[in-house]
């Protein structure tokens, strides 16, 4: 990936492959087809690498909470220990959804892959390892998986009190679904799909 980005170290994405096989693979396709950070941020995708070691006392990260008005902060672990019902509920992020809100998850520790859907429908697969924080914008079609490290530790942010209502597609009538599709999926001029080779 030869970029001096230094958020390409903790955060990388790529197209994925058709197979079935355990969804915590990578799924790269063949040739593997890299996807840039910036083809990424067309689609609402935000990214930033952050000091996961110091999160407490961070001043990029309390930056940007303060500019986006990221008020609400937990913490949530993802592996068999830890979580709950893990099996259902790993089963349930890894279906296909939508929220009426950001999703804003910062890695602290570990690392997991969350899939989100490009301006043709395709699934690109985003890495997140520790230190690389991403938000998802409200209406995005999207789901999370751990890797085969089976464990990552998120701290999720968000304005206000937290909703974490997921709508599995398809929710294509939700106000939030139509701006996402306003707003990234449409050119200014005919409405049409980008076309993702522009």
């Amino acid at each position: 990936m030869g970029s001096s980005d230094k958020r390409e170290e903790v955060i990388q994405a790529w197209y994925m492959d058709d197979s079935d096989e355990d969804q915590r693979l990578p799924h790269h396709r063949e040739p593997k087809e890299f996807v840039s950070l910036d083809k990424l941020a067309e689609l609402g995708v935000l990214s930033w690498r952050l000091d996961a070691d110091n999160y407490e006392n961070d001043e990029e990260l309390k930056k940007i909470r303060d500019k986006r008005g990221y008020s609400y902060m937990d913490f949530c672990e993802v592996c068999p220990e830890k979580l709950p019902n893990y099996e259902e509920k790993i089963k349930n992020f890894f279906e296909e959804h939508l929220h009426t809100d950001e999703e804003i998850r910062y890695c602290v520790a570990g690392s997991g892959y969350f899939d989100v859907r490009d301006h043709n429908d395709k699934w690109i697969r985003v890495w997140v390892k520790k230190g690389g924080m991403i938000v998802l914008p409200a209406g995005i079609y999207h789901r999370f998986t751990l890797d085969t490290d089976n464990y990552i530790k998120a701290m999720r942010l968000f304005v206000g009190d937290p909703v974490w209502t997921p709508f599995n597609r398809p929710h294509d009538h939700l106000p939030a679904r139509t701006e996402y599709i306003q707003n990234f999926l449409q050119n200014e001029g005919g409405g049409q799909a980008v076309d993702a080779a522009a």
